[in-house]
């Protein structure tokens, strides 16, 4: 699988790292309640078909990014720039 990071380019997937569905709210690092990290860390949508998901170039340039991927055929519809580095100019 090819994800094209807007840093870096088109990159194979060795180069990333998988962050979780883009859906999920993370819980509060001052949350202790066990049933809230544990819903967290181990409920997952697990759906068919296309959705949102977030991988960050760690092989490469570091930049998060948010990819809408069809988990059905791994086709790749869309990546976007997330984090601080988003909105700066990269030509």
């Amino acid at each position: 699988m090819i994800i094209d990071c807007p840093v870096c380019g088109p990159r194979h997937l060795a180069e990333f790292s998988y962050g979780g569905e883009a859906s999920r709210t993370p819980v509060s690092m001052d949350n202790t309640d066990r049933e809230d990290w544990s819903a967290y860390v181990f409920a997952r949508q697990n759906p068919r078909g296309a959705h949102q998901e977030h991988w960050q170039h760690s092989g490469g340039c570091r930049s998060w990014m948010q990819v809408r991927r069809d988990v059905t055929t791994h086709r790749i519809e869309a990546v976007h720039l997330i984090g601080p580095f988003a909105d700066q100019d990269r030509s």
